[in-house]
């Protein structure tokens, strides 16, 4: 049995296979966060979802080269600039600091690529495709100054949101980045400056302006990806408009599909209701870090959960999510002391016992990525070689089997405590090195690095981004 994905175009659980000929390569784009507040745990519902698809995919042999942009210049952020009386790029670094730091508590693993949307080249890139799109018919200047894609210049336009653009009333142009499906209509690519914007703003062939949400993903995943993409996530809220417009834009420019497989993860809700600040019931990472949990035992709640089903969180199982790692803790405390019961010899691991069922794990991954199952199948594991460990029949050949299976179990669920894991301030620099090199700031990447290795750790940069090891 191979892999199989859900794909949110088809709707059908398909085979999964890369484009790349070798099979081993797999490119990977991910919706990062628009950088105007704190990211809350809904969002981080679908980071978490996207880095265990990464790990799962690594675990199998995979090399994954993937993207997570950096939203920083759309109509929340501008607002959110002005409000608070700073430029845009101090405004944005507050939260794109928090962000990485949220990132690295949570042990979401850097990506290859964190694009910033205001950087100079995605900007000539988005300006290079509007270009093209206004060329090819699919896109015009209004008389507000602003450039809108032309929906019905693309018979597909709402096949992955599945809507049919003849039982819809037409709603003219729309200007705003987002919007409801019964407000349908052209999309704007590049906004004409108005007041509002202040200095947030660029010259392009149409006058002076700033792009508009939906071109900015699709110049960085086209641009550094190329025109074909594997793999394209985020959460189920970015269906429409956002990825059905990245669909139209991409596909007018290179004539080619864009996307071979969609991945959408379901809405997080708290207490069974929808999470608002109105509500009372909206939390970022910190403010359950400030209550006196931790990144892992949130990673796990957020994990628990299959990604296309709702995930209802509760503070109930935030107490559950501390016994369950307690639990594994403890059993991996347990087989490392068997492992070490006589000399380590390698000639001596045994195979685990069939009813041990430890295969079960990675089967239930790559069923669709059922993490909830996988969880079930790791847990009765534990519980199998726990009565096995009461009993004293456990070899310490078979316990060293368990370890080293435990430590690729860890590789895809990052579970583990204490030296066996990446310490969060490597993490956060790691991820601020990411930053740093997609800024072209060599400096501060080189300055990050040599920070990395006083604390133990050797970072290399590869084609698939960096790879960070034990010193």
């Amino acid at each position: 049995m191979g892999i199989s994905y859900f794909n949110s175009l088809s709707r059908q659980i398909e085979p999964f296979t890369p484009r790349d000929p070798a099979g081993r390569t797999v490119s990977l784009y991910t919706c990062g966060p628009t950088v105007y507040n704190y990211a809350h745990i809904g969002n981080f519902r679908a980071y978490v979802f996207e880095d265990l698809l990464q790990r799962h995919l690594e675990f199998r042999g995979y090399t994954v080269n993937r993207v997570m942009n950096l939203t920083d210049v759309d109509d929340k952020t501008i607002r959110g600039c002005h409000a608070a009386g700073l430029p845009l790029a101090e405004f944005t670094k507050t939260f794109k600091d928090a962000f990485f730091q949220d990132l690295a508590a949570l042990r979401i693993k850097p990506a290859s690529h964190f694009p910033e949307a205001t950087g100079a080249e995605h900007i000539a890139r988005m300006i290079e495709m509007i270009s093209t799109l206004i060329e090819r018919g699919h896109a015009y200047q209004a008389d507000d100054g602003s450039v809108y894609f032309r929906i019905h210049s693309f018979p597909a336009y709402g096949r992955l949101a599945h809507l049919n653009l003849d039982e819809l009333r037409p709603s003219g142009r729309v200007n705003s980045d987002e919007y409801e499906k019964e407000n349908i209509g052209d999309f704007a690519l590049w906004k004409a400056w108005v007041p509002e914007d202040g200095d947030v703003v660029w010259e392009s062939p149409w006058g002076r302006g700033r792009p508009g949400w939906h071109i900015e993903c699709s110049a960085m995943a086209t641009g550094i990806l190329g025109p074909q993409i594997d793999i394209h996530c985020g959460g189920e809220d970015n269906i429409f408009p956002h990825h059905e417009a990245e669909i139209a834009q991409s596909e007018c420019c290179t004539g080619q599909s864009f996307v071979r497989l969609w991945m959408h993860c379901k809405h997080l809700l708290v207490d069974n209701q929808k999470m608002s600040k109105s509500a009372g019931n909206f939390h970022t990472l910190r403010d359950l870090l400030d209550k006196g949990y931790t990144g892992r035992e949130v990673r796990y709640v957020l994990l628990s959960v299959k990604y296309r089903e709702p995930l209802n969180f509760t503070f109930d199982g935030l107490s559950a999510a501390r016994g369950a790692l307690a639990r594994f803790d403890e059993w991996s405390r347990r087989i490392e002391e068997a492992a070490a019961a006589q000399p380590l010899d390698f000639t001596a691991a045994e195979p685990l016992p069939d009813d041990l069922k430890a295969e079960a794990f990675g089967a239930a991954l790559d069923d669709d990525l059922n993490a909830s199952a996988a969880l079930g199948a790791l847990f009765e594991l534990i519980r199998e070689t726990n009565k096995r460990l009461d009993a004293g029949i456990l070899t310490p050949g078979q316990a060293r089997s368990l370890v080293a299976w435990r430590d690729e179990v860890n590789s895809i669920l990052q579970f583990q405590s204490g030296a066996a894991a990446i310490p969060a301030e490597v993490e956060a620099l790691l991820a601020a090195r990411a930053e740093a090199r997609a800024a072209k700031n060599f400096a501060e990447s080189d300055r990050l690095r040599d920070e990395i290795a006083r604390l133990g750790w050797t970072v290399k940069d590869t084609k698939d981004g960096q790879k960070l090891s034990k010193s």
